[in-house]
């Protein structure tokens, strides 16, 4: 059986708060009597992508379990590369990265588009992904930010993932055993290439949807309600299961 902890969008300087409520989490995942096989974060790590951001999202984001980090409209490679992953000369390009365990391979896409809202998989990043998934001989979980389908969140589907048909052919793989995003700021579940697509709920915020009155940005971000985080259970006959998991934060 394989335990992943998946959170998003912790935006850290977006709010005074933004820190605890990280670290709350981290702690929640930490305190587990159990090991998780991985912790992925799929995107929106600093809120103004800053230097200052990205080192105290580094000393919040780290675990007693392995974790993998991926960004998202709000990130900024460069300092995302310098900061979080220690490169001392980092480039522009599309950061992904990959995380192997005996169990499964986790595929984090950087689906951000520098200084851009709405998301893109690029041809360098759908080739990488092609290569992982062509080598894998385990489950594969393709993560990254953006959602590649309609989520019935008018704001959140306006800068959604774009052109988003050859990552549907990779998708459906038969090694993929879910498509794992955020961006999105509420627990959502649905389809996208016949496989699980399972949304991450924000860390930071969670949004109201238009039948709750979110209508506009200012009506729609609630930042009262308690950090979330989804654990998904990949069993022994391939069934995926999803617990979303609300956290206490100080």
């Amino acid at each position: 059986m394989i335990v992943i902890a998946h959170l998003s969008d912790v935006h850290i300087g977006a709010t005074p708060e933004s820190a605890g409520r990280t670290r709350a989490v981290m702690r929640h995942l930490d305190a587990l009597p159990a090991d998780l096989d991985a912790v992925l974060v799929t995107g929106d790590i600093a809120d103004h992508g800053t230097p200052d951001e990205y080192e105290q999202a580094r000393k919040l984001l780290t675990s007693r379990h392995p974790v993998l980090i991926g960004p998202g409209n709000h990130d900024v490679r460069e300092e995302f590369r310098r900061v979080l992953l220690g490169e001392p000369d980092p480039g522009a390009g599309p950061v992904n990265q990959v995380l192997r365990t005996p169990s499964a391979i986790y595929a984090m896409c950087d689906s951000s588009i520098p200084r851009q809202n709405p998301g893109h998989l690029d041809d360098e990043t759908l080739d990488w992904l092609e290569g992982v998934l062509a080598g894998s001989d385990r489950p594969v979980f393709v993560a990254f930010h953006h959602p590649p389908v309609t989520l019935h969140a008018p704001l959140v589907d306006g800068i959604r993932l774009r052109a988003n048909e050859r990552l549907e052919e990779l998708a459906g793989h038969p090694n993929v055993a879910a498509v794992l995003v955020g961006h999105a700021h509420t627990a959502a579940a649905t389809t996208f290439a016949g496989r699980p697509l399972l949304v991450a709920p924000g860390v930071v915020s969670t949004i109201r949807l238009p039948w709750e009155g979110g209508t506009t940005w200012d009506t729609c971000l609630d930042f009262g309600l308690p950090p979330s985080l989804a654990f998904h259970v990949l069993d022994d006959e391939g069934r995926l299961t999803t617990h979303y998991r609300v956290v206490t934060a100080p």
